[in-house]
């Protein structure tokens, strides 16, 4: 089996060697980039299995190459950086971030980090969905991961679709904070509610007519969330839901 690739984009020499060292020693094959825009074009160039993104960077910083990274690829990013607020926090994870670790971070914490997204990625390109939801004004199709919302491509970053996914596939059975946490995000994040609602928020305000009157992402206080949509779920036989990296990066 191949060695899973791990793009380091990072400014700090120092850092980086400590983690090609340590990885390396670990069985990944790792490759660096020292600022945004060249991680970008590295990222087209190798297409990486995980990325570990810092924020504060010369020419393109961690926000701008995140979201661009998030455009045109699903591979997992983990954002590794200084800034510790809860506001930076959120909006790594807006920006489509899968995770958020704050330096200074164990070097075994962060390795099981980088696991856990590659065992989340892992079942998502393995997993066949066979379902289409479709009440008129909004389109879900389980089998391709593709939305509509009146017509309307919704592009939503792969930790929102897996959401999705997952509240539909129980379509009208609430599924607890806890599972949906574990499910998304693995077992250490089984109390990180946080994450959790950060999603749900944006998902309503990409699906919903009005996200503070949710009719499909629907609340069950104090135990989980579920699909409250009337539309019918048919079946369909397609295979796994799989992005790629595709188009030039200038």
């Amino acid at each position: 089996m191949d060695a899973k690739k791990i793009l380091v984009i990072d400014d700090d020499p120092g850092l980086v060697t400590l983690l090609r060292l340590g990885l390396e020693r670990d069985g990944f094959a790792v490759y660096e980039a020292s600022n945004g825009k060249e991680g970008l074009r590295m990222a087209y160039e190798i297409h990486p299995d995980v990325i570990l993104l810092d924020i504060m960077m010369p020419e393109m910083d961690g926000w701008s190459a995140c979201q661009r990274l998030r455009s045109v690829c699903d591979t997992p990013i983990i954002v590794l950086s200084a800034k510790a607020g809860q506001a930076d926090v959120v909006r790594g994870l807006t920006l489509g971030a899968d995770d958020y670790v704050t330096k200074p971070c164990s070097f075994n914490e962060l390795k099981a980090r980088i696991k856990a997204v590659l065992r989340r990625q892992q079942v998502n390109e393995a997993r066949t969905w066979q379902a289409i939801y479709d009440d008129g004004f909004l389109y879900v199709n389980l089998a391709d991961g593709t939305v509509l919302r009146e017509g309307e491509r919704v592009n939503l970053t792969p930790t929102e679709q897996r959401l999705l996914m997952a509240l539909i596939s129980q379509k009208g059975h609430v599924i607890e904070h806890r599972e949906l946490l574990v499910s998304i995000w693995g077992p250490q994040y089984a109390e990180e509610v946080g994450y959790l609602s950060v999603y749900i928020r944006y998902l309503r305000q990409k699906l919903e007519k009005n996200a503070a009157e949710p009719v499909y992402i629907r609340t069950q206080w104090g135990k989980g969330y579920y699909f409250g949509g009337e539309g019918p779920l048919r079946a369909v036989d397609e295979g796994p839901l799989r992005f790629d990296l595709e188009g030039e990066i200038s």
